[in-house]
């Protein structure tokens, strides 16, 4: 549970460094259920400090969705610059 945790997290953060912005929505999802995964596997193991972090993690991007959601919809296209 935790490598594939750890696994949405990375994919996540790749997927911001795409030159196509039309994956930033979906590293949103990547970023909150990475966290809760590894969220659950640092409880399951008693590791409070590790825990801790990614329940605040998971509640950043639970209020980046929700403020998202709040501005035009479930996935909300992002401007891109030319």
């Amino acid at each position: 549970m935790g490598w594939s945790g750890s696994g949405f997290l990375v994919l996540a953060y790749g997927l911001t460094l795409v030159e196509n912005n039309k994956y930033i929505n979906y590293s949103k999802y990547l970023n909150l259920f990475g966290a809760l995964l590894i969220a659950i596997n640092c409880y399951y193991y008693n590791a409070l400090p590790s825990f801790v972090s990614n329940l605040i993690w998971s509640v950043m991007a639970t209020l980046t969705i929700y403020k998202a959601k709040r501005k035009g919809g479930f996935f909300v296209k992002p401007k891109l610059k030319v």
